[in-house]
């Protein structure tokens, strides 16, 4: 399972909003519903995000082992 909590509390530390993404990046609205509801998005949109906010993708998602049986 994927989770995008490290991303929310990586862009808390660096000030950065969703609004931001969107308005001086370019991030599309779609992807910020994605990120939110712990959708997959793509290695380019990971890449990028990684360059906006200056960090490694484990600052933006992680990995979480699958509970179902």
């Amino acid at each position: 399972m994927i989770s995008y909590e490290p991303l929310w509390k990586t862009m808390e530390q660096k000030g950065i909003t969703t609004y931001v993404l969107i308005n001086r990046y370019g991030i599309n609205p779609r992807t910020i519903h994605n990120l939110k509801h712990n959708k997959s998005i793509t290695m380019f949109t990971l890449e990028k995000l990684c360059a906006i906010l200056e960090c490694q993708a484990d600052e933006i998602v992680q990995f979480l082992p699958d509970t179902d049986p």
